[in-house]
């Protein structure tokens, strides 16, 4: 199990993700806009500098539901690979077979 912390922590920071995400790309199409005069675009990337670091989606860490495992992690089951196999083992994920032969 994960500590506490460190999950909450990303909780928090997808809750700022989410939160700031529209602002953000608007701030990114005026920065990458070409035909816009370079001083408008550099007023851009100095607001979006000044947004919480933190809302940035790159600093989201994908972390189990299960345990907050943030290594290991199977982006389609949302878990990591130690929950994915016990819970698989018990027959609790639909579809997923474990492997013998």
């Amino acid at each position: 199990m994960a500590k506490k912390s460190a999950v909450e922590k990303n909780q928090r920071r997808k809750r700022l993700v989410k939160k700031y995400a529209g602002r953000r790309e608007r701030l990114k199409e005026v920065a990458r806009d070409r035909s816009l005069p370079p001083e408008e675009r550099f007023q851009a990337y100095l607001k979006l500098a000044e947004l919480p670091r933190n809302s940035a989606a790159n600093r989201v860490r994908n972390r189990c539901e299960v345990t907050g495992r943030p290594r290991g992690y199977y982006r389609k089951f949302r878990l990591s690979r130690i929950a994915l196999r016990e819970l698989g083992s018990v027959g609790q994920i639909p579809g997923l077979v474990k492997s013998s032969w």
